[in-house]
């Protein structure tokens, strides 16, 4: 199991991956599905966060010599270039695009039974629903941290709020979120 690198790490590898092709690749390989699940929890389709991830880390290749790892983490900077490059894209849109859960989400590699198949889609739509209930901040963050990986600290400056507070959305989301499952179930 491959240890976790603290964002201090990054960021030195961000500043080394200014002139050496092995440390850009490295950051490439560890932010990619974190930025990748990011985006695709926000369209929920595809295509079009394969176009915004490549958007991204084309801006994030050409203007790595302007990244600055004492005004902020390289995640934070990156996540910023990927929200700004979604921002232009659901302008370019005029409206997000609604997808199944399954579509981005994939518990695993196994092929369960159909009854289970059927469990798993059932509570797959459930969680959708319900996540569509939430208020979009609320959304955004849980997004921020199941989808992308990322912690308190690199939501919170991604978001310009404090990492308790972070966490404090974070409960009261989870929380709504098992009050909207239950209400649905009991229907």
């Amino acid at each position: 199991m491959m240890e976790e690198k603290n964002a201090s790490y990054y960021n030195d590898l961000a500043v080394q991956a200014q002139t050496d092709e092995l440390a850009f690749s490295e950051l490439y390989e560890y932010f990619f599905p974190r930025v990748y699940n990011f985006l695709f929890a926000r369209v929920k389709q595809s295509a079009a966060a394969d176009e915004i991830v490549s958007v991204a880390f084309e801006k994030m290749f050409c203007h790595l010599k302007e990244y600055q790892p004492d005004k902020a983490a390289f995640s934070t900077w990156l996540f910023r270039i990927a929200q700004n490059c979604m921002t232009d894209y659901f302008r370019k849109q005029q409206r997000r695009q609604e997808a199944a859960w399954e579509d981005f989400f994939d518990p695993a590699d196994e092929h369960p039974t159909p009854e289970g198949e059927m469990l798993i889609q059932e509570g797959s739509s459930e969680l959708l629903a319900a996540m569509d209930q939430l208020k979009e901040r609320e959304r955004h963050i849980i997004e921020l941290k199941y989808w992308s990986d990322m912690s308190n600290q690199e939501i919170a400056a991604l978001e310009g709020i404090s990492a308790g507070n972070v966490g404090v959305i974070l409960f009261r989301a989870i929380g709504n979120l098992k009050k909207i499952l239950a209400e649905i179930q009991q229907d």
